[in-house]
């Protein structure tokens, strides 16, 4: 590695060749601010905050930009910096709408945190030209947009672009282009001007209809993320507290989602087990990240067989209470209000899906985001962190490590393979066989072994791996067995509806809770859970009650009609 030596502040610095005045100064334990850099995108430079001096080069640079080089001489903070910050924050607020009250950065706003160091100004008013959309599960505020490009970088599908004419985000009306509202958008946007439906309009409105059993199901990511809004650290794992929290906010039941992916589990190990015995169709596509399956009906139909039937755990634990738990209390599925705690906006498309009624009823009614939970609980004075730990409810409260792990990447199939192995062989995996497809990389394969058969296993997170991969299999259709796929880096942990920021290194420390519990846990696998033998030999012993209950189908999808929801005076 070759190590360059240049002078910050008179001070000298030693870094390896190759990183930006920025990472440097960072490095070097120098602050210089930042409002549309993020440490998972390629810079832009858009905002200009980050303008430092460099000596003997004329007017200022971009540090976020520029590349460290020997004998640098680089100057961060002057008065003359100081002015021109200012008047780069003031331009980028003439751009910027406030609405503070409904903004994803309530209380931890940096834009606001710039606003109070520099006494900038906001000054911005609505522009004739902008709009606020709305595409599927996701609101595009052209209010609020600064046009860094930062949604454009991870948008997946190119639906997202900077229209050069206003410099401010512009949704594609290519027919051939659609959003999959994964919220990658929403949490790499520096100043709110993304946000998921109903983010956070209706929070109180859960627990109006007295009429109502209220029951809340929660990811299995949600339990290693949700303390970041609390000041715990990422990764910390707060089931307990967040299971105190959903009590004390008002729910009356609380089940853990996780128990849920045991019964999806259950079933897609079946299937894919199934499908190999039988040849087809291969190979089996995992079905629980509503945008990837949206993705795949809407460009890449020729494989909606491959999807597993499988229902996603939020889905079937919801058809679960109001099919079999209701009928153990006593009481009626209508007057069962499901609500789900989930990582993902494209989770509150999936539970509006006609396909997963069940004798005429949705199995899941409402989905809150893990940041609008947090919004809920400090609306009523809570402090997860504060909060002793206490137990879901039985039967669906205690999940096997195979369902928790749900949330990382590889998490689905490991969980899968674990039962599938036990359906094939009688045995139980050995422990860390499937080490291979664990962690945040985009693309990860192993061959399994199973008796006499060989299964070919490619995990996949992002969508542009998932796309590569499916345009191989157009040429090479045998060239895996099975295919699991989660649209957001790293899976669920790194879905777009966790806090804010989100990062890499955020995201291996969630994977890195989710594994831990797994790790300690005493129960691993689905196949050993009561709760699941016991819903099993009780209720879904034949089985048109499983696919009722636990199995779905999947269409060809057409383009999402974009609805325009302010008009052109508001703000003025």
């Amino acid at each position: 590695m070759d190590i360059i030596t240049f002078s910050i502040n008179g001070r000298k610095v030693s870094v390896e060749k190759g990183v930006t005045i920025l990472e440097a100064a960072k490095k070097a334990g120098i602050t210089i601010p930042t409002l549309c850099n993020h440490p998972d995108l390629p810079p832009s430079g858009t905002c200009g905050m980050c303008s430092v001096s460099v000596a003997g080069r004329e007017g200022t640079v971009r540090s976020c930009a520029t590349m460290v080089e020997e004998g640098m001489e680089v100057t961060t903070d002057t008065p003359e910096l100081t002015r021109e910050r200012k008047g780069n924050l003031e331009t980028l607020l003439g751009h910027h709408v406030l609405e503070c009250d409904d903004c994803v950065f309530l209380q931890k706003c940096h834009l606001l945190e710039l606003v109070r160091e520099y006494g900038a100004k906001p000054t911005g008013k609505k522009r004739e030209t902008d709009r606020v959309l709305r595409s599927g599960t996701i609101v595009f505020d052209q209010t609020k947009c600064i046009g860094c490009g930062n949604c454009t970088k991870v948008c997946p599908t190119g639906y997202l672009s900077i229209d050069p004419s206003t410099g401010k985000l512009k949704l594609s009306d290519d027919p051939d282009v659609e959003c999959i509202n994964c919220g990658q958008c929403i949490t790499h946007c520096p100043v709110g001007a993304i946000e998921g439906v109903g983010e956070f309009e209706e929070l109180e409105r859960i627990f109006d209809d007295a009429g109502k059993i209220v029951v809340v199901q929660f990811a299995p990511s949600i339990r290693t993320s949700i303390g970041e809004e609390f000041g715990m650290e990422a990764g910390s794992v707060a089931t307990g507290q967040l299971v105190a929290a959903l009590r004390k906010v008002g729910f009356r039941y609380v089940f853990d989602t996780a128990a849920g992916a045991d019964f999806t589990t259950m079933e897609e190990a079946a299937e894919v087990v199934g499908r190999i015995r039988a040849g087809g169709p291969l190979p089996a596509m995992t079905s629980c990240c509503p945008s990837w399956v949206k993705f795949v009906e809407f460009y890449y139909p020729e494989f909606i067989p491959n999807l597993a039937s499988s229902r996603s755990p939020q889905i079937m634990l919801g058809g679960i209470v109001k099919e079999y738990w209701s009928r153990e209390t006593g009481i009626r599925p209508e007057d069962i209000e499901m609500v789900s705690i989930m990582p993902c906006v494209a989770k509150k498309a999936e539970v509006k899906r006609d396909e997963l009624k069940i004798d005429g009823r949705f199995p899941v009614d409402r989905v809150l985001t893990t940041r609008e939970l947090a919004r809920l609980f400090r609306k009523r004075g809570i402090d997860l962190s504060k909060l002793e730990p206490e137990a879901a409810d039985d039967p669906f409260g205690v999940p096997s490590g195979a369902g928790v792990i749900y949330g990382s990447s590889g998490g689905v199939f490991e969980s899968a393979f674990r039962t599938a192995y036990y359906l094939m062989t009688k045995e139980e995996l050995p422990e860390d066989a499937m080490q291979e497809i664990r962690g945040i990389d985009g693309r990860k394969e192993k061959t399994v072994t199973i008796g006499e058969t060989t299964i070919r296993i490619c995990v996949v997170s992002g969508l542009d791996n998932a796309r590569r991969v499916l345009e191989e299999l157009k040429e090479d259709p045998h060239k895996y067995d099975a295919l699991e796929v989660m649209t957001c880096p790293g899976g669920c942990i790194g879905g777009g509806g966790q806090p804010i920021p989100t990062s890499a290194e955020i995201v291996k420390k969630r994977s890195a809770g989710l594994y831990s519990i797994d790790k300690k846990g005493s129960l691993r696998v689905a196949h050993r859970s009561k709760p699941v033998q016991a819903v099993y030999r009780e209720y879904f012993n034949t089985e048109a009650t499983r696919k009722k209950v636990l199995h779905t189908r999947y269409v060809g999808r057409k383009k999402t009609e974009v609805e325009s929801l302010r008009d052109s005076k508001q703000y003025e």
